[in-house]
């Protein structure tokens, strides 16, 4: 009989209360002002993708710092041009977070230094790692999933996104 009693007892407590009970009272205290808010602060800015010009930087200027992805054309008004172009300012935040910097170069007789080195031909987008090799060479545009994804696939990016892992 007390064993019954115990048991219907612990079930009723682990009901909880009724639902016609009020809900319990907590009191408050004032809040200060300071404690409310936090100080705001200027929000940063979003970091922007750095698109340079071919005549802007030379190659070795991003050896080890960044991965240039270099577009070439023959006039800046290709088709080819001005869809990757899009493409890539549309796809920003990808780009930024994989350390990318694009450079465009659509002025053949200006022969850059991208150019001496590159050699391309028309349309052409370049994916150069941080080491200064040369990894994708694609002779249409790229979206910049596609973009993405060979970029993961380098073992300098495979070996940052491991430290990204073990630091956090």
């Amino acid at each position: 009989m007390k064993l019954k009693l115990l048991m219907v007892a612990m079930l009723v407590a682990g009901m909880g209360p009724a639902r016609e009970a009020p809900p319990p009272v907590v009191e408050a205290q004032p809040a200060r002002p300071e404690e409310v808010a936090p100080p705001q602060s200027e929000p940063a800015a979003p970091p922007e993708l750095r698109i340079l010009s071919a005549t802007e930087a030379e190659p070795a200027d991003f050896l080890w710092q960044a991965r240039p992805v270099a577009v070439f054309a023959d006039t800046p008004n290709d088709p080819a041009f001005r869809e990757q172009m899009r493409a890539l300012e549309a796809g920003a935040g990808a780009l930024i977070e994989r350390d990318v910097v694009v450079i465009a170069d659509s002025d053949p007789a200006a022969n850059s230094a991208w150019r001496q080195q590159l050699h391309p031909r028309g349309f052409s987008l370049v994916i150069i790692d941080k080491d200064g090799q040369v990894k994708q060479r694609r002779p249409l545009p790229w979206d910049v999933r596609e973009i993405s994804r060979a970029i993961d696939k380098l073992p300098l990016r495979r070996q940052e996104i491991g430290r990204a892992g073990l630091v956090r």
